[in-house]
């Protein structure tokens, strides 16, 4: 499992608000390590490697919280950013590239995508059980309306837990719940 590599590289660059274009600037580079790490570890014996995306940030509490906009053509159906939802996908499809010219470099190994975004997608489109009322909160977590509060964060003293975690697909607002990832693992490739 190569990864996930690179999301706090563009955590840095969004708390610190810098400009999207800024941090799509960071893409190449992050997608270039990621690329290194696969092809060392080929080099190293590897012949079977998961090499994730990223998940659809603009639907996580930590975003949704940090960035409101008010113009309701910002969200999507479902409610999540558009813009962070965007910037995701441009990480995914050079990522894809690289793994497609890692594919014709080592031809002998086994290199799959594993697309946490689509995946992510499914399980908050589907339902399955998830409560649709909580789908963009998190279970562990206090205020607001995603229910996170990045200066009281889960596990800070005084912040509640959920009762009913297997009804949430987010867990603290920045980590799914177990549901959610073993719903995911099923529909991931």
């Amino acid at each position: 499992m190569v990864g996930e590599i690179g999301g706090n590289d563009y955590n840095y660059g969004f708390f610190q608000g810098k400009p999207m274009e800024e941090i799509r600037s960071y893409i190449p580079y992050v997608v270039g390590a990621i690329t290194a790490t696969a092809r060392e570890l080929i080099r190293a014996g590897a012949v079977n490697l998961v090499v994730p995306g990223n998940f659809p940030v603009g639907c996580f509490p930590i975003y949704l919280t940090s960035f409101p906009v008010k113009d309701p053509q910002a969200y999507d159906d479902k409610g999540c950013l558009k813009h962070l939802n965007g910037f995701a996908m441009d990480h995914n499809n050079q990522l894809q590239e690289a793994i497609a010219s890692l594919r014709k470099e080592f031809p002998n190994v086994v290199i799959v995508y594993g697309d946490y975004y689509n995946a992510f997608q499914y399980v908050l489109r589907g339902g399955f059980g998830f409560d649709k009322s909580v789908a963009l909160r998190s279970c562990c977590g206090i205020g607001g309306v995603y229910n996170y509060d990045g200066k009281r964060p889960c596990g800070s003293m005084g912040v509640p837990v959920c009762s009913n975690p297997d009804n949430f697909i987010s867990w603290d607002g920045v980590h799914l719940t177990q549901r959610a990832y073993r719903f995911m693992s099923n529909n991931t490739s």
